[in-house]
């Protein structure tokens, strides 16, 4: 980017970055499935294994290891069936359950509806009334057939619950309408009633919970320690000016802040973020830099030494008016502060700053900062006469005695809106989690503003690093256990790898920790975000800053990058879940009464009270109708205050299984009143036993609409599922609701008094519509009284639409599992495989070289001609080997990507047990270079979050070469392959 860079070196493969990230994918499923067909030619083929081994990469290998290591090499055995994920949704695994088991009920009783209306109408006919069976009377006996099988046929209709998967794709298909609003992007329909069952969330930080916007929130200047910004009229003209300069000038030119696009948002920031900061704070100084750089234009710099991590500052070199020279400087405030001999006082003119000075300003101004989770950046200069002209290349001697102008604190300040919502989550239940690549202190501090940690409370905040340590045993494999062990006090993972969140998200998912299965949700804006947002129930990717494998992997885009929005997909979910229970706890009502009236009916009277046209005006009502007034219920507030259901959460409760039985019985017993004294009560014809083509009866038409009006108003009390009195709560805000129940009145009235013979019906007086809306209203006052009665006594009510563990993971699901770790698993293994008989194969010839010497009349003799024999040769090539394995990890510091802790994983060298030996010792001590090149690192890249292998990979001091008899670990790890 700046044009001081040496070397480029890409990497292609899956063992790259980018090849792990895609594997762990699933992409190039294809490919593999090729190397598959392949993979027992190759296993057994030695050649063929060195001839991959260029393509192989233990190192990287290692960062793909699954969570369940299998032992043997049977891996490449099994053919990967497929890579995309394919899982069943829970709350249609559950519908679909349901249904069978209602409709299978509801076959058995329409065939015993049927049946018994046969037997009734023949017994009666040709064994009491001993009437023949005449041939002209066929055409009557085979319509009263007709008529008992459309009875059975309408019993069956109304029992099978063909509503559900219309309410389910409704209530679905609307919440994701309503969700775009509150810039929730659904790309898969399923997502959404699974975040409602959501029970943890591992966010990333940077743009999610925070703004990724650097801003300077403390200041040091003028021997004062703002906590704020300072007002400039308190800062000295002298100071604001070489402050201003230092900033616009020692910082580049292509970083900016420009206006923002749309009125009332943030200014834009472009450029390198930390600068942006700084320059934000010029302007927040009521300054402007751009007449600095007008006045010193880019081409006009003397000398500028860029930042790296190893000066880990940035300095620009100017020349003055009278021609002199001055060196603007900033960096990292511990680093530039050592080389700092004076310091701006209040009044603008330098002081000593002494060393004891420098302690004093660490403990009182940049460790405070620091654990309010700040970055300390330090603003210095140094003036340089004209003659002689410093030799600039002599950056020690430059780059030392500065001014300090200032300290400043910079941090990516947390969203306004993300504690709250942070804390709405935690009291519905679910867990937040950071998962960032920042360092522990910075992402600690974040937490805890955001409220994620709160002191005193037992939780845990790992590095990768450690993180992985503790979840892998001495082979390096990952174990479940292990697992179960830390995810639970688990609330910040810092410097993590795309592996570390892959691991942690598929440790949790696979977790049988808790008694309920952990529905984990995942946000993430990069690519090394992908793996761990598809293996993820719910994956939410940024829409403005997520890449597109981000967006790919995700169920759920957030278009404006935002945290709460993530709440809101939450509010939906569970309302997804309330308005389908809602729905079956009216239709089942509807069913129950229906079946158990059309049946009885039956039994008793040879017909049904509810006629044939009248059973599928009310499937229509409690169908379609009551799909659209109750799955288009707005989410509230409230949803947030109970806890998640989980994955194996009933679909219907007791609570109302309470309700459905008690309305039930509420509306059986007036049926059944008005069926058998309905005539006397109205003084009217009874209608029963009326011949087959008799017209409509007032009697029965008088049971149809008081059963509607019932329905009507038990459509209010469904409203409610928890056993909430106020059924009336919101009801006003669901426009569509209110619709469809007065529509549906108005519907009925027509039917009633103007259906006539098609609909079975005859026309009321308006007492008698008066006592069918009185009998319907009683409806409300008994789900008070149902309320009333607490569901804890009722312990012989069974949940209904519950999944078994069984059930609960579909066979694609398991099968996509071992697929997966078998793909890691085969990775791993060939890496291993051949690292190790690499070693092995030098130790060999080592020991061959150790018999020969071993022998008198050889030893001079190789001795002498060391620098000729394959002896000599074999120890370079092991001191190269060895040479080439310790490099760069003898010195981690120099290790200055900036994206180290996502980058390829380092091998742990234990230096206190040694297992493998690579050289004799009589070797060793001959050649005392390479006995210094063995010798393991003290201590481990600090900044590496990658995984601990477990790998030993030390030389042995102690022991000769024949320890790698058949107990050596080599020799047992052939052996077992």
């Amino acid at each position: 980017m700046e044009g001081s860079g040496r070397m480029l070196v890409t990497a292609v493969g899956v063992n790259s970055q980018t090849g792990i990230i895609f594997t762990l994918l699933g992409a190039g499923g294809e490919e593999e499935e090729k190397k598959d067909k392949k993979g027992k030619m190759q296993d057994g083929n030695v050649d063929a294994s060195q001839s991959k081994a260029k393509q192989q990469d233990g190192a990287a290998a290692m960062e793909m290891q699954p969570l369940k290591s299998a032992e043997g090499g049977d891996a490449d055995d099994k053919k990967k069936a497929n890579t995309h994920k394919k899982e069943k949704s829970v709350l249609q695994g559950k519908l679909t359950k349901l249904a069978v088991q209602i409709g299978k009920a509801g076959l058995v009783m329409s065939a015993i509806t049927v049946i018994i209306l046969v037997l009734y109408f023949t017994v009666d006919t040709f064994v009491v009334n001993k009437k023949p069976w005449l041939p002209e009377c066929t055409p009557v006996y085979v319509q009263y057939f007709v008529k008992f099988f459309i009875i059975g046929v309408t019993v069956l209709v109304v029992a099978v619950p063909e509503g559900l998967p219309l309410a389910v794709t409704i209530s679905l298909a609307y919440s994701v309408k309503k969700m775009m609003k509150d810039n929730n992007l659904v790309r898969h329909l399923d997502a959404c009633e699974t975040m409602g069952n959501a029970t943890a969330i591992c966010s990333d930080k940077t743009g999610t919970l925070t703004t990724n916007r650097m801003t300077v929130v403390q200041a040091y200047i003028g021997d004062v320690h703002y906590k704020e910004i300072p007002d400039p009229s308190n800062v000295n003209t002298k100071t604001m000016e070489l402050l201003v300069n230092a900033i616009a000038i020692n910082s580049a030119y292509t970083t900016k802040i420009l206006p923002p696009e749309q009125e009332g948002a943030l200014p834009r920031q472009v450029g390198n973020k930390t600068e942006c900061g700084l320059l934000g704070f010029v302007l927040d100084l009521k300054q402007d830099y751009e007449p600095a750089r007008g006045q010193m234009p880019e081409e006009k710099l003397y000398k500028v030494y860029t930042f790296n991590s190893v000066r880990k500052s940035m300095s620009t070199v100017i020349r003055l008016p009278d021609e002199s020279f001055r060196m603007y400087s900033k960096g990292a405030s511990e680093i530039v502060l050592k080389k700092c001999c004076k310091i701006l006082s209040g009044a603008g003119e330098p002081r000593v700053f002494r060393p004891r000075d420098r302690d004093e300003m660490v403990k009182k101004v940049i460790e405070p900062m620091a654990c309010d989770g700040l970055r300390t950046i330090c603003v210095a200069y140094r003036d340089f006469p004209s003659s002689p002209e410093p030799d600039w290349d002599n950056e020690n001697d430059i780059l030392n005695d500065l001014t300090c102008i200032c300290v400043v604190g910079i941090e990516d300040p947390v969203r306004p809106e993300v504690p709250e919502a942070i804390r709405k989550c935690q009291r519905a239940g679910i867990t937040v989690r950071m998962v960032t690549g920042d360092n522990i202190n910075t992402a600690r501090a974040i937490a805890i503003k955001c409220g994620i940690i709160h002191p005193g409370e037992d939780f845990l905040c790992l590095e990768g690093k450690e993180f992985n340590r503790r979840i892998r045993n001495e082979k390096g494999e990952i174990e479940q256990e292990r697992i179960d062990k830390i995810w639970p006090k688990l609330r910040v993972l810092a410097r993590s790898s795309p592996t570390d969140k892959h691991t942690l998200v598929k440790g949790i998912i696979d977790s049988t920790h808790t008694e309920q299965r952990q529905v984990v949700a995942v946000t993430g804006d990069g690519t090394n975000d992908g793996p761990a947002l598809k293996k993820a129930d719910v994956g939410f990717a940024m829409g403005i800053a997520g890449t597109d494998v981000a967006k790919e992997a995700s169920d759920i885009i957030l278009t404006d990058d935002n945290f709460s929005s993530i709440v809101k997909a939450v509010m939906w979910g569970r309302n997804v879940y309330d308005s389908i229970s809602k729905f079956l706890q009216f239709q089942l009502t509807v069913n129950v009464v229906a079946v158990i009236v059309a049946f009885t009916g039956a039994c008793i009277t040879q017909d049904s009270p509810l006629k044939a046209v009248q059973m599928l005006w009310v499937n229509l009502i409690m169908d379609t109708f009551a799909s659209l007034a109750l799955a288009t219920e707005p989410p509230t507030e409230t949803l947030l205050l109970r806890k998640p259901y989980g994955r194996n959460k009933p679909l219907i409760s007791r609570t109302m299984m309470k309700n459905i039985l008690g309305h039930a019985v509420y509306q059986l017993t007036l049926i059944f009143t008005l069926l058998f004294v309905g005539e006397k009560m109205f003084q009217i014809d009874s209608g029963r036993n009326a011949p087959l083509h008799s017209p409509p009866s007032e009697h029965y038409t008088i049971i149809f609409n008081t059963f509607v009006m019932m329905q009507l108003f038990n459509e209010i009390n469904a409203r409610k599922i928890h056993g909430e009195r106020n059924v009336f709560d919101g009801i006003f805000r669901n426009p569509i609701f209110c619709t469809i129940v007065l529509g549906t009145f108005a519907i009925q009235i027509v039917i009633v008094q103007f259906g006539g013979k098609p609909f079975s019906c005859s026309p009321l007086q308006l007492d008698q519509w008066m006592w069918c809306i009185f009998i319907g209203l009683g409806e409300l006052v008994w789900g008070q009284v149902i309320a009333t009665i607490p569901t804890s006594r009722l312990k012989f009510l069974k949940e209904a639409g519950r999944l078994t563990q069984k059930e609960e993971i579909p066979e694609e699901e398991l099968n996509e599992d071992v697929e997966e770790i078998d793909h890691a698993e085969r990775e791993l293994r060939r890496g291993q495989i051949l690292w190790f008989r690499g070693l092995n194969r030098i130790q060999t010839q080592i020991e061959v070289v150790n018999t020969f010497k071993s022998g008198a009349s050889f030893q001079g003799a190789l001795r002498r001609q060391s620098s000729v024999t394959s002896q000599s040769q074999d120890i370079r090539v092991v001191k190269a080997f060895r040479s080439s394995l310790y490099e760069g990890l003898e010195k981690p510091e120099s290790r200055t990507s900036i994206h180290n802790f996502m980058a390829h994983p380092e091998f742990r060298i234990e230096d206190s047990q040694p297992h493998i030996p690579l050289i004799d010792d009589t070797d060793l001590e001959e050649d005392a270079a390479l006995k210094q090149n063995s010798s393991p690192p003290s201590s481990l890249n600090k900044n590496n979050s990658a995984i601990d292998s477990g790998i030993n990979l030390t030389t042995d001091t102690s022991k000769s070469a024949t320890s790698s008899s058949p107990g050596s670990p080599i020799h047992s790890l052939e052996t077992s392959l």
